[in-house]
């Protein structure tokens, strides 16, 4: 059992217990997949995410992890996945740019530098050094 179905079970199990929930007929994927979270459009929504949720998780932890604790972490994990999802996509987009500038800056094309160049350096400003 992977470690977001184990947490889904003891959030599962916290709610049954507590006689909020009654019979469950669901599908594993139903179960596990139930939260979409916060999205990330860009990569500002993407960073606030991410220091508002590491807060709010670092905050959950602290607490003893009780069942309804595990739960609202599992709630939490979906809202850090899509923020990650696009730092990872934004990363990745960097990178093509940083590569253009490489190839580019070997065979003298100035124009693709300078283009790609500060598509990278906009993207990393964005990503490593915008304020929250």
């Amino acid at each position: 059992m992977n470690f977001l179905k184990a947490i889904g079970s003891l959030a599962l199990a916290s709610v049954v217990a507590s006689g909020v929930a009654g019979v469950v007929h669901a599908s594993e994927d139903e179960r596990y997949d139930h939260f979409e979270g916060s999205e990330s459009p860009t990569i500002e929504a993407a960073l606030a995410n991410l220091v508002e949720y590491n807060q709010k998780l670092q905050e959950a932890m602290e607490g003893g992890l009780t069942p309804q604790e595990m739960a609202d972490i599992h709630q939490m994990t979906y809202t850090l996945e899509n923020a990650l999802k696009r730092l990872d996509e934004e990363l990745e987009a960097t990178a093509a740019s940083l590569e253009e500038v490489h190839l580019a800056s070997e065979t003298m094309q100035g124009e693709i530098v300078s283009e790609q160049g500060r598509a990278y350096l906009e993207k990393v400003q964005k990503i490593f050094f915008s304020q929250n």
